[in-house]
């Protein structure tokens, strides 16, 4: 066990201001005290619901994944099932399974924790819980937001491999738990 030093210490807050409060953006001006004794009187956080992605699985070894514009970027690009945590799912699991299947028609199946990761520790206050969902299988038409249009995609393997590689799988979150997926595995 390393022993605490400052570096270790949280942060002392001043003063806290919200700069702006929406569904999708929310940042909070904070004034903060370092353990050193200096002042940062503009430490600018994000605040966001917690996220969930899946990578799933289908019996015969298919990824399922999605194709989406991303205004960001404004690229088009393959993403792994996600979405949002929303109030009334019971916990990160019954939102990764909801997204599933509203984006993708996909469900049932073995599903577990795989990892838990932050988008930014230094400006974010949420985390993402990626799920691995093995056995799924296509159980309904998608069911998308009015502010969602996206593809489905079944993927083997080497396809998914290849994407990372090439870095056509843009999303930090989500290349995450694939590398991690393809790591365990010994590819």
């Amino acid at each position: 066990m390393k022993p605490m030093n400052d570096s270790d210490s949280p942060w002392e807050i001043i003063s806290s201001e919200y700069l702006h409060k929406a569904p999708w953006l929310t940042v909070r001006k904070d004034h903060v005290v370092l353990p050193n004794g200096n002042h940062i009187p503009s430490y600018y956080i994000l605040e966001y619901p917690d996220w969930v992605n899946t990578i799933a699985i289908t019996r015969d070894g298919q990824f399922v994944f999605i194709r989406q514009y991303r205004h960001g970027l404004q690229e088009t690009s393959y993403e792994l099932c996600a979405g949002v945590c929303e109030e009334e799912d019971a916990s990160p699991l019954i939102s990764a399974q909801r997204e599933l299947l509203e984006e993708t028609g996909y469900g049932n199946g073995t599903w577990q924790e795989y990892m838990q990761i932050s988008p930014n520790p230094s400006t974010h206050t949420n985390i993402t819980y990626c799920f691995l969902a093995t056995d799924v299988e296509k159980i309904s038409e998608q069911h998308l937001e009015d502010t969602e249009s996206l593809s489905v995609h079944l993927l083997t393997l080497a396809e998914v491999k290849e994407l990372l590689q090439k870095g056509e799988i843009k999303q930090a979150l989500m290349a995450a738990p694939l590398w991690k997926y393809i790591a365990e595995k010994g590819l």
